[in-house]
C-alpha cells in the first residue's frame, strides 16, 4: 500500500457526492475539462487499490447493501487503522457511505455515483 501517496492524493480533497459525476456523458461524446479530468483521476486512483475494490464487493454483495465494519475488517489480514484508512478514502471520493448504529458503523455503496461512473465509462464497442 502506498499510504503517503494516497494521503497527498486524498489529503483536502473531498469530494462530495455527484459533483464531480454529475450528469457526466460517455467520454466519446465530451471532452473532460481538466477540473472534472482531476477530480475523476481521484476516484479512479480509490478504485485502483485491491484492498478498495474487495470492501466495494464485500458492500455490495452483503444483504440489505450494507456492510458493518466487523465484517469487512474480518475479511482482511490488514490492521483496523489500514482498513480505516481505505474506508476514508472510498468516502472521501463519494463511493461509501456510513451510518454509525451504536458501537458499530455500517457503508452503503452510493449507487448513484457508481452508475454515473458507469455511464460515462458506457462507450460503444465500435467508436
Amino acid at each position: 500500500m502506498d499510504e503517503d501517496f494516497d494521503n497527498h492524493l486524498y489529503q483536502g480533497a473531498r469530494v462530495e457526492p455527484l459533483q464531480i459525476l454529475d450528469c457526466s456523458p460517455p467520454l466519446v461524446r465530451e471532452q473532460l475539462d481538466a477540473d472534472k479530468a482531476a477530480d475523476l483521476a481521484r476516484v479512479f486512483k480509490a478504485l485502483g487499490d485491491p484492498v478498495r475494490l474487495r470492501i466495494l464487493s464485500i458492500v455490495a454483495s452483503h444483504a440489505g447493501g450494507e456492510a458493518c465494519v466487523c465484517d469487512i475488517t474480518d475479511a482482511f489480514d490488514l490492521t483496523q487503522p489500514t482498513i480505516s484508512h481505505h474506508l476514508k478514502v472510498l468516502r472521501d471520493v463519494g463511493l461509501l457511505t456510513h451510518e454509525r448504529r451504536g458501537s458499530w458503523v455500517y457503508y452503503q455503496l452510493v449507487p448513484e455515483n457508481l452508475a454515473q461512473l458507469s455511464a460515462l465509462l458506457d462507450i460503444p464497442a465500435t467508436v
